[in-house]
């Protein structure tokens, strides 16, 4: 055989071999890649829950304010109508 093709054959055996080990690098990174992403929404979704439960404590409070409000607006109405 010719070198050049003994050259060729290595080098494309190289090159496949290569090829094989870098695909598998790459699928085994992607899925670490992946529990890490999901992980990390897990995460996000949790400190966005958190943050909505205190934002719907806080709504809860003001609309209990608001009535209070309400009521002691007619108190003083019902004081202002009593003194004149």
């Amino acid at each position: 055989m010719d070198t050049s093709i003994i050259t060729a054959v290595i080098s494309v055996v190289g090159s496949i071999i290569v090829a094989m080990i870098s695909f598998y690098a790459n699928r085994k990174g992607a899925k670490e890649a992946s529990e890490t992403n999901a992980k990390l929404i897990a995460y996000r979704i949790q400190e966005l829950e958190k943050k909505q439960d205190k934002h719907n404590s806080m709504i809860e409070r003001m609309f209990k304010l608001e009535g209070r409000m309400t009521e002691a607006e007619h108190d003083i109405r019902d004081i202002k109508t009593k003194i004149a």
